[in-house]
């Protein structure tokens, strides 16, 4: 069980709960720090002192006061103008992440929201009643305005909830489930929509992908490396402890587990080469750097599933701060960090999969004992080196930009939501570049035999083949890399 606003979130709980194989509910102490939140903003709403998006207009109309028989209005009014998304909408589960972010930051007892109110987004989480939130339109400070509009629009009966694959009008859901629209009161409207869910959902999604990916492509690297006969020594223990960075020490201990006990790799240890490549020699070095980026971007998403970022932040009946904990550039900046490091591993998978088709250290030129009327696997590189090109250009950091909105009250903002976006696009053309690394991998492998691997090498290799057989005479190949990226989609190529 979690105890929203009060347990620490991590990425797996939260990956968890959205699931639902970990029950989320609010505490007696949680719902006691939202009825007393909520109750202070009560107090304020019948003071005639102005306190920001309470009993004032937002961004540059902060200084226009509203009376208190209009601030109800003003808080629906405030959801209503800002669902201006546009394009595509993102992934259901996007939707879920960001209600329970939300949710989770909403119980800490600083938004000044009611209980009801939290309430009714615990329904849609464990419900499945997903609102649709188009991907475009926030600019990532004062929260992701537009994406936050637009996932709580069904709360007061507007927008669409999707209903497994359909898209249906929220009013008629509500009636399906014999709920009411509700009624915002003061500071909700700003409760819901000021945050960062929108950059944190996408945050955590890929964070979710790339965790699997770092092992995976740890595991194309080790069975590239026993395609092309490369040596172990580059991964041993004492090299590493002199450079002890984390994400290196870390790779090239799971190098040394992927290529133990190998009868291939063993049988030319005293061999004449002095040196692999850099892809396959600096595996460590690379794969561990990406690691690093991984580690930071992980801690930083993880205090902020923790934090409270809308605006303003209520702490007593005389105190709200107007301040800034909805800006995103702490997530954006190490979002395009991750992006670079997401990048790379798929750049330095495409030269391993060069490598092996050079038809050196007795594989035969572009993996196929038949070249001239066949071409072998000289094509699928092609696709790889386009998709780490591809990457490459949406490695542009949306966070060292930024353009003043709001008639210059909003006058720096993080373009995190765009970093969040480029992030999972670029681990989703890394699960293409491994597919296709791993299908040249097990092709060198054939040429090894009869010597044996590892049993994990052994073990993948086996269900490599399942799906997709050795390749004698050329055939048709997007078949064989959709197979293969199915299993890579799916977590089926074992990494520990």
């Amino acid at each position: 069980m979690f105890k929203y606003g009060i347990d620490r979130l991590t990425l797996h709980k939260v990956a968890e709960i959205a699931s639902g194989n970990l029950k989320a509910y609010i505490d007696k102490e949680a719902t006691q720090k939202i009825i007393a939140s909520r109750q202070k903003v009560s107090i304020i709403t019948q003071n005639k002192k102005a306190v920001y998006g309470i009993n004032t207009g937002f961004g540059p109309l902060c200084d226009v006061q509203i009376s208190p028989k209009e601030t109800n209005q003003l808080q629906t009014n405030l959801l209503v103008t800002h669902a201006v998304g546009i394009g595509e909408n993102i992934d259901k589960n996007l939707s879920k992440l960001m209600m329970i972010c939300k949710v989770h930051a909403l119980c800490q007892g600083y938004s000044g929201v009611r209980l009801s109110l939290i309430e009714r987004i615990i329904y849609f989480i464990e419900n499945n009643l997903l609102p649709t939130v188009p991907k475009q339109g926030s600019v990532g400070a004062s929260g992701d305005l537009a994406p936050l509009s637009h996932l709580f629009l069904p709360l007061i009966g507007e927008g669409d909830f999707w209903v497994d694959d359909k898209i249906l009008p929220a009013k008629e859901v509500l009636k399906m489930h014999n709920l009411a629209p509700l009624e915002l009161k003061a500071k909700e409207g700003l409760g819901l929509i000021n945050g960062t869910q929108f950059i944190l959902a996408h945050t955590i999604s890929g964070l979710i992908k790339m965790e699997y990916l770092l092992d995976l492509v740890d595991v194309c690297g080790a069975m590239s490396i026993e395609g092309y006969k490369g040596s172990q020594s580059p991964f041993k223990e004492e090299l590493h402890k002199i450079r002890p960075y984390k994400g290196t020490i870390k790779v090239a201990e799971r190098m040394r587990f992927l290529l133990q006990d190998s009868q291939n790799t063993s049988s030319h240890e005293n061999c004449e080469r002095v040196q692999d490549p850099y892809s396959m020699r600096c595996i460590p070095q690379v794969h561990g750097a990406s690691r690093n980026a991984f580690y930071h971007l992980k801690e930083l998403a993880e205090i902020e599933m923790n934090s409270v970022t809308d605006n303003p932040i209520i702490l007593s009946e005389t105190e709200a701060i107007s301040g800034g904990n909805f800006h995103g550039q702490p997530l954006a900046m190490a979002l395009d960090y991750c992006s670079i490091a997401a990048s790379e591993l798929g750049n330095i998978a495409d030269r391993r999969c060069y490598l092996l088709l050079e038809g050196k250290y007795g594989l035969p030129r572009l993996l196929t004992e038949s070249g001239g009327l066949n071409s072998g696997f000289m094509i699928p590189q092609y696709t790889t080196a386009a998709l780490v090109t591809e990457n490459k250009s949406l490695c542009f950091p949306p966070s060292a930009d930024s353009i003043p909105t709001s008639l210059g009250q909003e006058d720096h903002v993080s373009m995190g939501s765009i970093s969040g976006r480029q992030f999972n696009e670029i681990l989703g053309n890394l699960e293409k570049i491994l597919a296709i690394e791993l299908m040249y991998a097990a092709q060198a492998l054939e040429f090894r035999r009869p010597n044996t691997f590892s049993k994990i090498i052994e073990q993948n290799h086996a269900i490599i083949r399942e799906k997709v057989k050795k390749l004698e005479n050329d055939r048709i190949l997007k078949d064989d890399i959709q197979e293969l990226l199915s299993l890579v989609k799916n977590k089926q190529i074992i990494v520990k």
